[in-house]
C-alpha cells in the first residue's frame, strides 16, 4: 500500500488548515441565534448601502462627482453594476480595468462594494449582453411568446446562452479573488438582476416547448417530497389541487394553468442562475444572492416579470440549487412589511438591495435592521440627491453605524425589534425584557403639527434590550410609554434616561433627560426631525 512520507503529511495538514483559514477569512454568512450575520474582515457587518443608477458606473469620469455624496450620507457600501457588455466586448477577451478602478477608488473612500452582475438578464431583458451575443440569435436564442415572436430576453433553455454567461462570470470572480481577496472590498455579488418572463407566462421557444413536455425533474420532486410540510402555502395549494402528484410532465403534476407555466419557468431560470452562481463560487465563494421585482396582486403571470425569485416561488428557486444564498426584494410599492414578512417566513435572511429613494426609505431601512435584523438596506439611484449632507438617510445611517456592534452582539437572541409608523399606522406594541412598550408617532403627541399635516412623515425606531430593565432606543418621530409585562397591577417608571452616542464602540452620555423631556417620567420621546439614541433604564413599582 502506498503511504505518504511523514513530512508530506505534515505539509498537507498545514496546507489544509491554511486553506480552511483563508476560506473563513473571506466575506461569508454565519448563523447567530435564529438570524444570519454577514462577516467582513472577521467582524459582523451591516450594509449601510446605496445602489447606483444603472449607467453611473460605466466610466470613472461619470463616477467622479458621486463618491463624495456617498460618504456624506454615511454609507459603508455601494451597490454597483458590472456590465457583461463592457468586460467582454469581444468573445473570450476580457477587460477588467473598470472593475479594478472601482475597487481601488472604493478602498480609497473606505467603502465596500456589492457587485450586481448585469449578465443575461436585467429587469427581465437581455440589454446588457455583449454585441456578439445579441447579433448571433441562432447561437444565442431568445425567448418566444405564444405567437412565435422573439423578444430581447435570452432563453434559459439554451446551453450556449448558459455557457457564455457562465464563462464571463467565472472569469470575473477569479479576477476579483486575485485582485481583492486580501482587502475584501467586494463583499457580496448579486447574480443577474430582476429575472422575469414577459410578455407571456412561459417561453415558447422550441427548446422550451420540448422541456415543457418532459417529466418534471426528479430533483425537484424529491425536494417537494422532503419539504412537503414546509412549502409556502401559495405553492403547496397548486400542487395539492392536482393531488400532490409526483410523476408526469409539468401540466400532469401541477395542472394546466398560467401558474404551472410560471413554475416551469421559475425552475429553469433558477437552474440557470444557480449554475452561474456555482461557477462563480467555485472561483471565489463570497455570498451571492438574487433580487426580485415584486408582483402586483391583481396581475397574472406574464403581466409582471414572472417566474423570478418571488415569495410564492421560493421553493422552486431553492429546489433548483443552493449556490444562491438568499432571495431579496426590490421595493417600488408601499407594502413594506407585507413583502418582508413573506421573504423571511421560512427563516431566510433579509437584505434589501433596492428601494425607491423616497422620503420613507431611511425610516424603512432602520425598521428592517431592527425588526427583521436585516443584513442591510440600500436605496436606488443613491447619487440623485442634491445636498447629501442634509439627507435623512445619512442621519439614520449614523445611528446604525453607532449601534452596529450592539445590534450584532444581540442578534438572533430575541432582544431586538423595530417599529415603522405613519398616520394610518401610528401605534405599535413591542415586548422586550420585563416590559411592554407602546410606540406612537410623535404627531399623536404633537397635535398641532399632526392636525395640519395631511400626511404624517414616516417615523421609525429600533429598540435593543441590554438587560431585562435597560434598553437602547434609536430613531426619529416617536413617543414611547411602557408597562410591566407580567404584573398587570404594577406600574413601570423611569430610573434614568440619557441621550448620547457611541464613540469607539463605547457609550457616552451627552444629556441626562428628566422633567419636560420625559413628561415627568411618563415617556421617552424623539421628535420628528431629530435623530437620536437614548438609553433608558426602567423599574417596576406598585
Amino acid at each position: 500500500m502506498f503511504t505518504f512520507p511523514k513530512n508530506t503529511i505534515v505539509i498537507l495538514f498545514f496546507a489544509f488548515l491554511q486553506f480552511g483559514y483563508a476560506q473563513e477569512k473571506i466575506p461569508h454568512l454565519q448563523k447567530k441565534g435564529n438570524k444570519t450575520q454577514l462577516i467582513v474582515n472577521d467582524k459582523p457587518f451591516i450594509i449601510r448601502g446605496g445602489e447606483l443608477g444603472n449607467s453611473s458606473a460605466t466610466t470613472m469620469e461619470s463616477m467622479e462627482p458621486i463618491w463624495e455624496k456617498l460618504t456624506d450620507m454615511n454609507l459603508n457600501t455601494v451597490l454597483t453594476p458590472i456590465y457583461w457588455e463592457l468586460i467582454e466586448k469581444e468573445e473570450g477577451k476580457f477587460d477588467f480595468s473598470l472593475v479594478d478602478d472601482l475597487i481601488l477608488r472604493a478602498r480609497k473612500e473606505n467603502l465596500k462594494l456589492v457587485f450586481l452582475w448585469f449578465g443575461s438578464w436585467k429587469n427581465s431583458m437581455s440589454s446588457y449582453a455583449p454585441e456578439w451575443v445579441k447579433l448571433n440569435q441562432k447561437k444565442y436564442p431568445r425567448i418566444k411568446d405564444d405567437k412565435n415572436k422573439s423578444h430581447e430576453i435570452l432563453t434559459p433553455f439554451s446551453e450556449e446562452n448558459l455557457q457564455a454567461d457562465l464563462k464571463a462570470f467565472e472569469k470575473l470572480m477569479f479576477h476579483i479573488k486575485d485582485f481583492d481577496q486580501k482587502e475584501q472590498t467586494v463583499i457580496m455579488v448579486q447574480v443577474e438582476n430582476e429575472i422575469g418572463m414577459l410578455p407571456t407566462a412561459r417561453d415558447y421557444h422550441p427548446l422550451a416547448n420540448e422541456a415543457f413536455k418532459k417529466e418534471v425533474p426528479k430533483e425537484f420532486i424529491q425536494y417537494l417530497q422532503k419539504n412537503k410540510e414546509k412549502l409556502v402555502p401559495e405553492f403547496s395549494a397548486i400542487w395539492e389541487k392536482n393531488g400532490f402528484k409526483t410523476t408526469g410532465n409539468w401540466e400532469e403534476i401541477f395542472g394546466k394553468s398560467l401558474q404551472t407555466d410560471e413554475i416551469f419557468m421559475a425552475w429553469y431560470f433558477s437552474k440557470f442562475t444557480n449554475t452561474i452562481a456555482k461557477a462563480g463560487k467555485d472561483a471565489y465563494p463570497i455570498p451571492m444572492f438574487v433580487n426580485a421585482a415584486l408582483n402586483a396582486p391583481e396581475k397574472k403571470p406574464g403581466e409582471y416579470p414572472s417566474a423570478g425569485p418571488l415569495p410564492h416561488l421560493m421553493d422552486v428557486w431553492k429546489a433548483a440549487g443552493n449556490a444562491i444564498d438568499f432571495l431579496s426584494p426590490d421595493f417600488y410599492n408601499p407594502s413594506f412589511k407585507q413583502w418582508n414578512d413573506l421573504f423571511t417566513r421560512q427563516g431566510d435572511p433579509l437584505f434589501i438591495p433596492e428601494h425607491r429613494f423616497d422620503e420613507t426609505a431611511p425610516f424603512k431601512g432602520l425598521y428592517a435592521i431592527g425588526h427583521y435584523e436585516a443584513i442591510g438596506f440600500s436605496p436606488f439611484s443613491i447619487e440623485s440627491v442634491i445636498d447629501a449632507k442634509k439627507e435623512p438617510l445619512g442621519k439614520i445611517y449614523d445611528l446604525v453605524e453607532q449601534l452596529t456592534p450592539v445590534i450584532e452582539a444581540n442578534k438572533g437572541q430575541g432582544k431586538i425589534d423595530g417599529v415603522l409608523l405613519d398616520k394610518e399606522n401610528n401605534t405599535q406594541i413591542v415586548n422586550l425584557g420585563n416590559y411592554e412598550f407602546t410606540f406612537k408617532h410623535d404627531y399623536t403627541l404633537n397635535w398641532s403639527e399632526g392636525a395640519k399635516a395631511e400626511t404624517w412623515p414616516t417615523s421609525s425606531a429600533t429598540i435593543i434590550e441590554i438587560s431585562p430593565d435597560e434598553f437602547y432606543i434609536a430613531g426619529s418621530g416617536i413617543v414611547v410609554t411602557f408597562k410591566p409585562l407580567k404584573n398587570k397591577n404594577a406600574n413601570a417608571g423611569i430610573l434614568k434616561t440619557d441621550q448620547g452616542k457611541f464613540e469607539n464602540e463605547k457609550w457616552r452620555t451627552i444629556r441626562h433627560f428628566n422633567g419636560d423631556q420625559t413628561h415627568q417620567g411618563r415617556h421617552l420621546r424623539i421628535s420628528v426631525g431629530d435623530y437620536e439614541i437614548q438609553k433608558i433604564k426602567l423599574y417596576i413599582y406598585e
